[in-house]
């Protein structure tokens, strides 16, 4: 009996809404876990996740019986949910609408990983905005500025 055999990376970017640094870095590990947890109960594999103060990059191994806006979504309504229970905002915690997902081959694992890991590095030189419009230009991405997300 045949099989379906995959491999499917996304690096998936989203931000907070109104791009306000609301994740606290003290929190931020606590976080992880919390988004580890919920890619894993819907059995896809973490790669790597890193969350700045204003924004997320979370790189998967999807299989193919999920789609990416519903892992996404499950994503951002959880990691909400967990921020505002454990009181660490004060008022209220949104993610923006959207998110960025971008695929990449076996063979660029590390680089994206490590790139993922060092977003402390990247973002002492470039800006949120900067970095996801490279993404946009670079994936050769269609887009109009007026659906992008809130920058500031």
């Amino acid at each position: 009996m045949a099989n379906t055999y995959s491999k499917i990376y996304i690096h998936i970017v989203f931000a907070v809404k109104g791009r306000s640094n609301l994740i606290p870095k003290q929190h931020k590990e606590e976080l992880h876990k919390y988004i580890t947890g919920i890619i894993t109960k819907r059995g896809q594999k973490l790669l790597a996740i890193n969350c700045m103060p204003n924004h997320t990059h979370v790189f998967i191994g999807l299989k193919p019986n999920i789609c990416v806006s519903d892992i996404t979504r499950d994503i951002k309504a959880g990691a909400s949910k967990f921020i505002k229970e454990m009181g660490w905002v004060k008022g209220r915690f949104e993610w923006q609408e959207g998110f960025g997902a971008f695929s990449y081959a076996h063979s660029q694992l590390t680089t994206v990983i490590n790139y993922i890991m060092n977003q402390e590095l990247h973002h002492k030189n470039k800006t949120f905005k900067e970095e996801y419009l490279e993404f946009l230009e670079k994936f050769k991405v269609d887009f109009d500025e007026k659906y992008l997300f809130n920058f500031i």
